[in-house]
């Protein structure tokens, strides 16, 4: 299907839900092709492609609501889907926050092909999907010590999106995604270690070099080997770049404004008070071109923009769909996000936090004694104190040198305080959704040995 016939599908499930009883419906259509491509010891291991549609619906019966999907764009699965959510809102519980946008609060005008969401070039057949996934394999194989390549993928995707509302709004935009992984092993039996390394971008062209990747995760796979456990105590902890926007998404996940209406987060009592360093910024742009995070408007039809979320260190704002800033009583920030299957949420799109003059080096350097964080595992994180505790690997730091690799071990501290004191590098790749650089703790728990 066209994005035109995709326009017209959602017009069809509306005007089937109006004609069930909805006094209200938005619907989304979303119709998608995916190529990947597995293998593994210079063999094919598995090709997979998939083509389809998926349509969901969600009708308003006063302020009750009720989503229904479905992957089957046929006239008698419509007014089924269309009967079926109607009959689910009335059985549903009054929410005095459900709802539309107003009609003037929607977006009307926004330039696709100023954000670059779609590469026109064409589709890569599975041969050359192939090739790059053993071109990455080879690569990492190379790499003296690597004895094993767990897997080398190469993938495509491509989709039409489509939203429409019986508030005025229709619109819709196309996306593809090339993207190729590799995963490296080196040691055997109770002395092996893995790594990876991955790229994904919207334009095959930005795609770095497979033989780039695979290299990248034999190295990181051999720094590994002969990790041992860290020593117990207080010390400076300096989460790499590859990580250290977890420790961000855990402060978004706390300016989420579903979060905060429900209490349960730690930010809750903290808009407009300090929580990073009063030099840093903390941007969200969801126009920013080729990058994954990029909208040209929510999933409620309303348009997004460039906010400061935090600025000067200083939190601005939570981030906010309709339904969650009608129970703030404050006003959308243009952040729903949704699939098919449920109604809208909050999320933010691109972000991007102030980088430092250092580099990664340097810190190492200036850090003394401590721990680069490399990789996690697990994670306990108390949403309304803000009490961190994770499992972490990496290398451990002397004397400002790096001197061996360390696994089995837990760092811990408390998320306000850590972010606050946050110390960046200059090394974030500026084409990710989310651009971080490598972040220094000063202080932190470290359980080892």
């Amino acid at each position: 299907m066209t994005p035109s016939d995709l326009s017209t599908l959602t017009e069809r499930l509306i005007n089937a839900a109006k004609s069930a009883g909805a006094d209200a419906a938005d619907a989304m259509a979303v119709q998608g092709t995916s190529i990947s491509v597995d293998v593994r010891a210079s063999a094919l291991e598995q090709a997979e492609r998939s083509e389809g549609i998926d349509l969901g619906l969600r009708v308003f019966v006063g302020q009750k609501q009720a989503n229904v999907s479905s992957s089957d764009a046929s006239d008698r699965t419509i007014e089924e889907m269309a009967a079926r959510a109607v009959a689910m809102a009335n059985e549903a519980p009054e929410d005095p926050h459900a709802g539309l946008a107003d009609p003037g609060q929607l977006a009307t005008d926004w330039d696709l092909d100023a954000l670059e969401l779609f590469d026109p070039t064409a589709e890569p057949s599975p041969a050359e999907l192939q090739a790059d996934a053993l071109a990455a394999e080879a690569a990492a194989l190379a790499v003296a010590g690597v004895d094993q390549v767990q897997q080398s993928t190469g993938a495509y995707g491509a989709r039409d999106i489509w939203l429409a509302a019986s508030n005025g709004f229709s619109g819709g935009y196309r996306r593809t995604d090339r993207a190729t992984s590799c995963v490296a092993i080196a040691g055997t039996g109770a002395e092996m270690e893995r790594d990876y390394s991955a790229d994904s971008r919207i334009f095959q062209s930005d795609l770095r070099a497979p033989g780039e990747i695979g290299h990248e995760a034999g190295t990181r796979a051999i720094a590994r080997t002969g990790a041992r456990k860290p020593p117990t105590g207080a010390y400076p902890v300096l989460f790499d770049e590859r990580i250290s926007s977890s420790l961000i998404g855990h402060l978004l996940a706390a300016a989420n404004g579903s979060s905060v209406a429900r209490g349960a987060s730690w930010l809750r009592d903290l808009l407009g008070q300090q929580v990073l360093p009063t030099s840093l910024d903390l941007i969200e742009d969801p126009h920013r071109p080729r990058t994954g995070g990029t909208r040209p408007f929510d999933g409620e039809g309303l348009p997004t923009r460039r906010r400061a979320i935090v600025e000067n260190g200083i939190l601005t704002g939570w981030t906010l769909d309709l339904a969650s800033a009608r129970k703030l009583g404050l006003s959308s920030t243009g952040n729903a996000a949704r699939g098919t299957s449920a109604p809208p949420s909050p999320s933010n799109w691109n972000v991007a936090l102030d980088q430092g003059s250092a580099s990664q080096a340097d810190l190492i350097r200036d850090m003394g004694t401590g721990l680069l964080v490399t990789s996690m595992i697990g994670s306990t994180i108390n949403p309304n104190t803000g009490d961190y505790s994770r499992g972490a690997a990496g290398l451990w730091v002397e004397n400002g040198e790096v001197t061996y690799p360390v696994n089995e071990c837990t760092i811990a501290g408390s998320l306000p305080e850590m972010l606050r004191n946050i110390v960046p590098a200059n090394d974030a790749r500026t084409y990710l959704s989310r651009v971080v650089p490598s972040l220094l703790v000063p202080g932190m728990t470290l359980a080892g040995s």
